[in-house]
């Protein structure tokens, strides 16, 4: 691929990073798109990078608050993931959140700017998913659409099944583990072309497989944990993203 002089990443908290902090650092998170500006730079010294993406944002959130930032900041290379949020709310409708993604991707390629966008992960290889995988497929079959009528690069994480591993993902069930950010950074380089060291496709060590009961109390600390709290965000309306801003507003060299 080509000098990339502005790469700006817009989404959730897939592309803020949630959950892989920096050394020492309890809520600065680093990210595939953290890591991916880092390969980034080492093929184009200088690179200037900005991540606007935060936790919990819905599509139309991010479209209206990320994408005219996006625009004014002229990159050269946008990624661009939105839609996991809304997939999780009932009555999500993909149709009409494709409409609002596709006048998106159509204002962020008008600037020239190479676009990547995203599917979603094939939820039936995660613990939680399946109730939802219908309509994510739906919406994901939409984003190709959109992507071929754009002139888009498409990473499909639908297919990358070394993710079905638990060790992919935090203990959340929701968000990927510092591994798993790795390897997500490894396979967007690839999908760019741009030269790595490494491959997200290495076998995951062996593992003992875990005892029945030790996963069933696993779900209920999950539940207790992390589901429950979720629902009562939801029944109020209230996200964890409420109030904050982008980790990275400005484009700067890293």
């Amino acid at each position: 691929m080509g000098r990339i002089q502005t790469y700006v990443a817009i989404g959730d908290s897939f592309t803020e990073g949630l959950n892989d902090p920096y050394p020492g650092e309890t809520d600065r998170f680093r990210g595939w798109a953290d890591r991916l500006a880092e390969h980034l730079a080492e093929h184009s010294p200088g690179l200037r990078y900005a991540n606007l993406a935060v936790r919990g944002k819905l599509v139309r959130q991010i479209v209206d608050d990320q994408v005219p930032r996006a625009v004014e900041l002229a990159p050269d290379l946008v990624t661009f993931c939105a839609g996991g949020n809304d997939m999780l709310r009932p009555g999500a409708d993909p149709d009409a959140l494709a409409v609002v993604f596709d006048d998106a991707v159509r204002r962020l390629r008008a600037t020239g700017a190479r676009v990547v966008v995203f599917t979603g992960f094939d939820t039936r290889g995660l613990r939680t998913g399946g109730r939802i995988r219908g309509r994510a497929a739906t919406y994901n079959m939409h984003l190709r659409a959109i992507a071929d009528r754009r002139a888009c690069t498409v990473v499909d994480l639908w297919s990358l099944r070394v993710f079905n591993d638990p060790r992919a993902w935090y203990e959340d069930r929701l968000h990927l583990s510092p591994e798993g950010h790795r390897r997500m950074a490894l396979r967007v380089a690839e999908v760019l072309g741009l030269p790595v060291q490494d491959d997200w496709r290495e076998p995951w060590p062996p593992t003992d497989p875990a005892h029945w009961l030790t996963l069933r109390r696993e779900d209920v600390r999950w539940a207790r944990t992390y589901l429950l709290p979720w629902l009562g965000r939801r029944a109020t309306g209230r996200s964890t993203g409420d109030g904050r801003p982008p980790k990275r507003p400005k484009a700067s060299p890293l």
